[in-house]
């Protein structure tokens, strides 16, 4: 049986799916697993050996609006696949599948065009995302049968960038990774926040190396630039930034992506909840090292599910957390 999984969501979302993975494998031990994701996104499965195929669907790129939409089912008709199932819920998502005539399309009530699945499945709202994205096989298997775990591979150092291997070769056993960018604005702890916390850290002798994406660049640059760290935004590929994550010793980030690798991996996480709340189904998941930080006596917290690029207010009253909250955090899992 060949099946597609479709998620095309922020990197975040892709990773909080990666139980799906696992728990398709096990109900389908003999089938051909595909993924269609995001050119970004694509990167967590390169070393997954469960994934047979890697779909990518460039939607806000080359493969946008309308004749992108057509040419991408035409291409994944010819696939002949089985059955698809689609975590993501746009409207976009559910025309393409649609269109690709694949006998089986399996998607959540709650999507944009449900209607244009063959089967919905109601989607578990009120748990973790986690949880959330597993509903779509709760009509095969019960929730206690499913395994709930995140799921990521890393590469093997020789699999990495020659940047990373040359920058793995310098650092000492134990380094800590600081993650301050998010795609919203709102779940941006303050700049100085993140700058004070490395300054803390250097001088208690750990290492700080600094990741995100190109639009994270600015944010590290104020950090990087007077400070003695290693900074790998916008340099490297995803896959890199697995085994950088995988071999730190303290994570320290925003609501984010980073967030979620910190717990498929198990890794000393403290991350900083701004304007949204770990409430909403995206804190740690199954990570008996993560620390929330957050200050919880404003009214005005949570506002958004997801943030978003201004204060309601206009006050950034909840990226203005105070530093020695989070650097009390660091002492606790150091120590």
């Amino acid at each position: 049986m060949k099946i597609l999984i479709v998620q095309t969501s922020f990197i975040g979302d892709i990773i909080l799916s990666t139980p799906v993975i696992s728990n398709l494998k096990k109900i389908y031990p003999g089938s051909q697993l595909s993924i269609m994701t995001t050119p970004v996104g694509s990167g967590l499965f390169k070393n997954d050996p469960l994934i047979d195929e890697i779909i990518l669907f460039d939607k806000r790129g080359k493969e946008k609006g309308l004749p992108g939409l057509l040419q991408k089912a035409g291409k994944i008709k010819n696939k002949h696949f089985d059955k698809v199932y689609s975590l993501h819920r746009s409207y976009r998502t559910a025309l393409l599948l649609y269109w690709t005539k694949i006998p089986q399309r399996i998607g959540f009530s709650d999507a944009k065009l449900s209607f244009l699945y063959t089967k919905t499945v109601n989607r578990v709202m009120e748990k973790h995302s986690v949880t959330g994205n597993l509903s779509i096989l709760f009509d095969q298997a019960d929730e206690k049968q499913l395994n709930a775990e995140l799921k990521l591979c890393e590469p093997g150092i020789k699999d990495l960038s020659p940047k990373t291997r040359k920058m793995i070769s310098s650092l000492p056993d134990q380094f800590a990774v600081l993650a301050p960018g998010s795609a919203w604005k709102t779940k941006r702890w303050h700049g100085d926040g993140f700058f004070q916390v490395s300054e803390f850290l250097l001088k208690n002798g750990l290492d700080v190396v600094l990741i995100g994406g190109e639009a994270d660049k600015d944010i590290c640059d104020k950090i990087s630039q007077k400070l003695d760290v290693i900074d790998l935004s916008g340099e490297i590929p995803i896959s890199d930034t697995l085994y950088i994550v995988k071999n730190c010793s303290l994570l320290i980030c925003n609501d984010s992506m980073a967030l979620h690798m910190g717990s498929a991996f198990k890794i000393p996480t403290i991350v900083i909840f701004c304007a949204t709340s770990p409430s909403f189904g995206f804190g740690p998941w199954k990570n008996p090292n993560a620390v929330i930080v957050e200050d919880d006596s404003l009214l005005c917290k949570p506002c958004r599910r997801h943030g978003s690029m201004k204060c309601p207010n206009n006050t950034d009253a909840c990226m203005k957390l105070s530093s020695e909250k989070v650097i009390q955090a660091c002492k606790e899992l150091l120590d």
